[in-house]
């Protein structure tokens, strides 16, 4: 196409500098499937007990519980708010909660605590007094010695987030605040062991907050409301797929990406390579790559053999024959096996210089922000009626997306129009039409990157003014053209390549004309009087001993001394 199909004469630069204020509304982020959008927050370690809080806070006003049978009922169903609400509607507060293992019932145990006589423990088969026993809300009553060692061995194996109830066949979950206080009285260790994992629950078991995976960790988590299909980036700069923690990938599929990252660091493709390029010695198989012209090769063993057939052979040759050997009959088996490893790798490597290519100018257009604002610091400074570059600024942003994207779209179309993943979901003649109109798309998004690039490689401290209105022109309008294509682009990925699959079901995370937007940190919002409260209660509403009380920050403090632990092991 014409470079005069996209771009104004310089006689309309006057018109076009009035739709620079159309190009900025238009960067804004229209999602394409409006089904599909996604907010994303960061928890730090000053917000994790917060955003903890907040949703038990849901549960427990709609379900009337206390808070400790909220975060039971939240970490049996991953900390999925709504799904809660969706089985309370269908079954009912009772079978709800009993299906999580909280007992909701008046506990029919507290009776024998109240009675002077001693209590036979039905673990150990002592007699305790009804001061040195506790009762369950399940109703179950032992002595305190072995709820604590009940409690200290299924801590130490990493069950603290679902402590079972000793009694046979009972799955009732053990109150986590009689937890705490028995085991603090002899391992106080082990009890800030107990609250860390309550604490990290909410994103050990929540499908919808993750860890970053920075390295070194920062220490954050992110999460999301809405599609867990996105990109996010975290305060630490790290941008990444939520899904499968992968670098961002779009509009590769998280399974896509995975194979491609395997397939560019695997030998395989060096195995494909010397299958098509060698010949195995059929005395010691090392491969043998034939450097002249005859077809009689000697392996460094000291073997000779047929490079046609790979045949042993003796010395005896001449150009045109092999002495006692004879290899003419075609061996249809043979030589297609070569011809596929061939047409594999050449496939391959079509797709993957191209990938390869644009990531490479990703990389080298990134070190032109440095550059450019040098060349905007002197334009400003010169004797000028143009002080505003805001576009080029806006141009280079826009060139980085697209180029990110474009870059991801060789991956994709490498197994999108493949056999491996898609074989039988589409009849040849189908592939050929989806791909026809995908690398239509693909080819005319690529044309107006490498455009958009030239333009803002242009050094315009040294141009006139009227040369700087052509130039800024040409910078807007293949932004706004370039921002069109990638939007479009996607629909065809989504609409018409991935939706009509019957046997297979890929994701991608929506385009974002403005890029991806730093996750926003999540405030403490919950009030620290009224959770000291909550904490110094058991769930009687009764006060627990002084050594188990827990307070604000210093609660934080002792269980993390250093913010950036990993996930539980």
């Amino acid at each position: 196409m014409a470079d005069d199909d996209y771009y104004p004469s310089s006689g309309d630069a006057d018109d076009d500098y009035i739709d620079e204020d159309v190009f900025i509304e238009e960067a804004a982020d229209r999602p394409h499937d409006a089904v599909s959008w996604s907010i994303s927050s960061v928890i730090t370690s000053e917000s994790l007990l917060a955003a903890q809080k907040e949703d038990l806070r849901k549960v427990m006003d709609v379900l009337a519980i206390k808070e400790q049978h909220a975060r039971t009922l939240l970490i049996y169903y991953r900390w999925n708010v709504e799904r809660v609400y969706e089985l309370l509607e269908r079954k009912g507060r009772e079978q709800l909660c009993c299906d999580a293992g909280v007992s909701i019932t008046e506990n029919k145990g507290l009776d024998l605590l109240k009675s002077s006589s001693p209590i036979t423990c039905g673990i150990c088969f002592e007699d305790v007094a009804p001061s040195k026993a506790t009762a369950m809300d399940c109703g179950h009553c032992y002595c305190n010695d072995c709820w604590t060692q009940h409690f200290i061995i299924q801590i130490n194996d990493g069950k603290s987030r679902c402590i079972r109830c000793m009694a046979s066949k009972c799955n009732a979950i053990c109150d986590e605040a009689v937890v705490r206080s028995l085991v603090r009285e002899r391992h106080p260790d082990t009890a800030d062991r107990f609250d860390r994992f309550l604490l990290e629950s909410y994103i050990e078991d929540n499908n919808m907050v993750k860890w970053c995976p920075s390295k070194p960790h920062c220490g954050n988590a992110i999460r999301v409301e809405g599609d867990i299909y996105c990109e996010v980036e975290c305060t630490c700069g790290l941008q990444f797929c939520f899904n499968c923690l992968l670098e961002s990938h779009s509009p590769c599929s998280c399974l896509m990406w995975d194979l491609w990252v395997k397939k560019c660091n695997n030998e395989s493709e060096n195995v494909n390579w010397i299958t098509a390029h060698t010949k195995h010695c059929p005395k010691c198989h090392k491969p043998v790559e034939k450097n002249g012209g005859c077809n009689l090769v000697r392996c460094v063993c000291g073997q000779y053999f047929c490079y046609k057939c790979g045949g042993a052979t003796g010395r005896d040759h001449t150009w045109s024959s092999i002495g006692g050997h004879s290899c003419n009959r075609f061996k249809e088996e043979e030589r297609s096996n070569v011809e596929t490893e061939r047409r594999k790798l050449h496939r391959y490597m079509h797709y993957y210089n191209r990938y390869k290519a644009h990531t490479d100018s990703f990389k080298q257009e990134s070190n032109l922000m440095k550059t450019i604002q040098e060349r905007i610091s002197l334009s400003e400074n010169k004797e000028s009626g143009i002080k505003d570059y805001s576009w080029v600024s806006n141009g280079l942003h826009r060139l980085f997306r697209s180029r990110r994207v474009l870059s991801y779209t060789y991956p994709f179309a490498f197994y999108m129009f493949g056999d491996e993943l898609f074989k039988d979901e589409m009849t040849p003649g189908e592939r050929q039409i989806r791909q026809n109109l995908f690398e239509d798309q693909q080819q005319q998004l690529e044309s107006n990157v490498e455009k958009l690039s030239l333009f803002l490689e242009k050094e315009f401290q040294h141009l006139t003014d009227e040369e700087i209105i052509g130039t800024r022109m040409q910078v807007i309008n293949l932004s706004r053209i370039v921002d069109n294509s990638c939007k479009e682009m996607y629909q065809c990925i989504e609409n018409d390549l991935l939706y009509p699959l019957k046997h297979s079901v890929h994701h991608i995370a929506p385009y974002k004309s403005r890029g991806l937007e730093r996750a926003s940190e999540l405030s403490e919002c919950w009030n620290s009087d009224e959770s000291l409260r909550n904490l110094k209660t058991d769930n009687g509403g009764n006060s627990l001993q002084q050594n188990s009380t827990i307070n604000g920050t210093g609660f934080l403090a002792r269980l993390f001394p250093c913010w950036f632990f990993h996930p539980t092991q």
